[in-house]
C-alpha cells in the first residue's frame, strides 16, 4: 500500500527557496502544500510556479490553515527563530536554513525548543549529502588516510547577491557575512574532524574592501584546533571571481584533495574533482552524481521526507546546526578582539 506524501509548507520564495521549491515539488514521496512569500510579486510568482500549492502573506496564517508535516524555512536570516517557534508549536518538523539564527542564544532556544516538543529539527548543511563532499568524509571513515590531523576548506567567488531588499548587505539582518558561507565550511571541517573530539580553541582574521561596511568580511580566514593537535582552516575570499572551492584533508598515512568550480555557485555543469591518496597510490575518484548545491539540495529534501516518516536522522541536526552557527559567531569575536579564544566557554550550553 502507497503511504501518503509527506506535506511541505516553505516559508521563503527568494532565490533559494525558489530551488527548495521545486526540489519539493519534484520528490515523487512529497507535497507542496503551500507558500509563503512576502510580497505581492513573489507570491503571484509562486502560485504561478505551483499551482496546487496554497499560497499566503505570513507564515502564521499558513500554519492555521494547513495541515502540514514539515515547514522548511528559507528566510533572511534574523527571521528564523521567530517562525521555527511557530512552526514547532504547531506541531511540524522543520528544516531550517543555515545559520539557525543571528546568535547562540537563539540557537540553542531553537534546538531546546525543539527537543522539548519532540519535533525534529534538521538545519541546512546539504554539503553532507554532497556526491563530493560527502564522498570525503566515507573515505576518511574507511581509514584510508589514517587518523585526519588537517582539514583547510577554501572558496575564491564572486561576492555575495544581495538578497531580497539588500538583506544580505545589511549587518542588522544577516548578522554576519561569516554565517552565509563560511559557515557550510565549519560544519564539513568539525564533520571529517569528528574523530577528534570537539575544537578547543581558535583564532579568525577578516578584512573589507568597502569602509563603509567593515565588519562584513569580504576576506575572512579561521583557524581551529583540537586536544590531540589536529586542526582546521576555513578560508573565503568575496573579491574574486566565479565559484571555485577547495577542501584538502590530510591523515598520518594519506591524504585527499579535491575542488569544484562553476561560473555560478548553482551552476549547473560545474567541474569538480576528487583525488585519493593513501600513502602509496593515488585514486581518482569518480563522482557518478553531479556535484552543486542544487543538486545536494535535492538529497536534502529526499532526507527530510525519510527524516518525517522516521525513516533516516536528519544529515545535520540542531546541535550540528549550533555548532556551526557558534564557531562563527566565535570567530566574529575573535576578529574583534584580535587574539585566538577558546571554543568551550563559547558554546557552553
Amino acid at each position: 500500500m502507497s503511504r501518503p506524501p509527506v506535506r511541505f509548507g516553505l516559508v521563503g520564495f527568494g532565490a533559494w527557496g525558489q530551488h527548495h521549491a521545486q526540489s519539493i515539488a519534484s520528490h515523487p514521496d512529497a507535497q507542496l502544500v503551500a507558500i509563503v512569500a512576502p510580497s505581492a510579486a513573489s507570491r503571484a510568482a509562486a502560485q504561478l510556479a505551483h499551482p496546487t500549492a496554497r499560497v499566503f502573506a505570513d507564515h502564521r496564517e499558513m500554519l492555521a490553515q494547513t495541515k502540514l508535516d514539515l515547514v522548511d524555512i528559507v528566510t533572511p536570516s534574523h527571521t528564523h527563530r521567530e517562525i521555527a517557534f511557530a512552526a514547532l508549536e504547531a506541531g511540524c518538523d522543520v528544516l531550517l536554513e543555515k545559520p539557525m539564527a543571528l546568535t547562540i542564544e537563539d540557537c540553542r532556544a531553537i534546538v531546546r525548543h525543539a527537543r522539548a516538543l519532540g519535533r525534529k529539527l534538521a538545519v541546512g548543511h546539504e554539503f553532507r549529502l554532497s556526491s563530493q563532499w560527502g564522498e570525503i568524509k566515507r573515505r576518511i571513515a574507511s581509514g584510508v588516510i589514517g587518523e585526519p590531523q588537517y582539514v583547510l576548506v577554501e572558496l575564491s567567488r564572486k561576492p555575495y547577491r544581495l538578497g531580497a531588499s539588500g538583506w544580505r548587505y545589511d549587518q542588522q539582518r544577516v548578522g554576519s557575512w561569516v554565517l552565509e558561507e563560511p559557515i557550510h565550511f565549519f560544519d564539513l571541517a568539525r564533520w571529517y574532524l569528528a574523530g577528534a573530539g570537539d575544537p578547543v580553541e581558535l583564532h579568525a582574521y577578516g578584512n573589507s574592501r568597502d569602509p563603509a561596511r567593515p565588519a562584513l568580511y569580504d576576506n575572512f580566514s579561521a583557524m581551529f584546533k583540537y586536544a590531540n593537535g589536529a586542526y582546521a582552516v576555513v578560508s573565503q575570499t568575496l573579491a574574486a571571481f566565479e565559484h571555485h572551492q577547495t577542501v584538502k584533508v590530510a591523515g598520518n598515512k594519506g591524504a585527499i584533495w579535491a575542488g569544484w568550480s562553476g561560473a555560478l555557485d548553482r551552476t549547473l555543469e560545474p567541474s569538480f574533482f576528487l583525488k585519493v591518496f593513501d600513502g602509496e597510490t593515488l585514486e581518482n575518484v569518480v563522482i557518478e552524481k553531479h556535484s552543486g548545491e542544487v543538486f545536494e539540495l535535492r538529497e536534502e529534501i529526499a532526507r527530510c521526507v525519510q527524516m518525517v516518516r522516521g525513516e533516516a536522522a536528519p544529515a545535520a541536526s540542531g546541535e550540528d546546526g549550533l555548532w556551526s552557527a557558534g564557531l562563527c559567531l566565535l570567530a566574529e569575536e575573535s576578529i574583534r578582539q584580535k587574539r585566538p579564544l577558546p571554543v568551550a566557554e563559547f558554546l557552553s550550553s
